[in-house]
């Protein structure tokens, strides 16, 4: 399953050259990831009200080309893994409408509760595991 979601690059976003500063990809990685669970029907709020955190445990980025200031973006969500333990995301960033990715990213999270890793209920497993579909 493959997840699209589009951002137009704000000037915030950006340096004094009007090129998208690298952290700002990583925010965008999340943008996707979070609109790929709430596609399987995954609330992360009532998740964290269940009492479990999804930190990241590993990020990635490659940056083949910049982005720039008012650029309209699509963020590519793909999974790699879904399991009752953890989560593994690939991301690829590009202008609407062009094939040339401009920036490819990764990133690990595991579920916890209480500070330990967890396995996830059956309540989100059923509901994650379709994403691989």
């Amino acid at each position: 399953m493959t997840v699209k979601t589009t951002y137009r690059v704000k000037f915030f976003d950006t340096d004094t050259f009007e090129i998208v500063h690298h952290s700002n990809y990583i925010r965008w990685f999340e943008t996707g990831r979070v609109e790929f669970l709430r596609v399987l029907g995954i609330d992360l709020n009532e998740m964290m009200s269940d009492g479990i955190l999804f930190p990241i445990i590993e990020i990635g980025a490659k940056f083949h080309a910049p982005a720039k200031f008012d650029d309209e973006l699509e963020i590519e969500t793909t999974a790699e893994a879904l399991t009752k333990a953890k989560m593994k995301f690939n991301y690829a960033i590009r202008k609407v409408g062009e094939e040339k990715i401009l920036t490819e990213g990764t990133s690990t999270n595991v579920f916890t509760s209480n500070g330990k890793i967890c396995r996830l209920p059956d309540k989100y497993s059923v509901r994650l595991a379709r994403g691989l579909e």
